[in-house]
């Protein structure tokens, strides 16, 4: 950790926001000349009081310690890098169509690895008025379901959250050219072939 690179990053992002060194030092619960001694190199923030600063400045913990923001490299706007995250905590599913750090419950989360759809988690494909209508013989119980099912398309996805216990079903839009997705809870993320909705 560079304290100066720190102090800089600081006084960036509270100018940012428009604040005073007052008002940054009442939000965290510390005095103003705390603020200044950070922002001049003085000396750094203690440990505790990262996440309350990053939060306060719209940072993250590890942007204030590595005393820079890295910007993303521009990701060209494709949904072909479209990543799915789901929580083991919580069962929150998160996309994202780019590198991105995520973390939910208090855990960093990583992109789901894709593998090509078996026997087991095969998915019938059906017309129902424009949209894709999904069923599927897949267990649907509390310790082994499938817990979404997603259409990734040119320029957007869809994404259906299922729960144990319902029906085997889904319905979701019907993007042309659009990539079939499931996720179990045991097996994890299947890439199902191209649907082709039987009428």
């Amino acid at each position: 950790m560079d304290i100066r690179r720190t102090g800089e990053l600081i006084r960036s992002l509270r100018e940012e926001r428009g604040l005073t060194q007052l008002q940054l030092a009442q939000l965290v619960g510390v005095g103003d000349k705390a603020v200044s001694k950070w922002e001049r190199g003085g000396g750094c923030p203690d440990v505790s009081l990262l996440p309350a600063l990053a939060e306060e400045l719209g940072a993250t913990v590890e942007a204030l310690l590595a005393g820079s923001l890295s910007p993303d490299e521009l990701q060209g706007g494709t949904m072909r890098r479209t990543a799915f995250r789901v929580c083991p905590s919580c069962e929150n599913i998160i996309t994202t169509t780019g590198d991105a750090d995520v973390s939910c419950c208090g855990r960093k989360l990583g992109p789901l690895p894709v593998q090509a759809a078996d026997d087991v988690h095969a998915v019938r494909v059906e017309d129902a008025e424009g949209d894709w209508y999904l069923t599927f013989d897949h267990p649907m119980e509390k310790a082994h379901s499938l817990g979404f099912a997603a259409v990734v398309g040119y320029d957007r996805l869809a994404v259906e959250k299922l729960y144990p216990e319902q029906g085997g079903e889904a319905r979701l839009p019907h993007l042309p050219g659009g990539t079939l997705y499931t996720w179990c809870t045991e097996h994890g993320l299947m890439r199902h072939p191209a649907a082709h909705p039987r009428r």
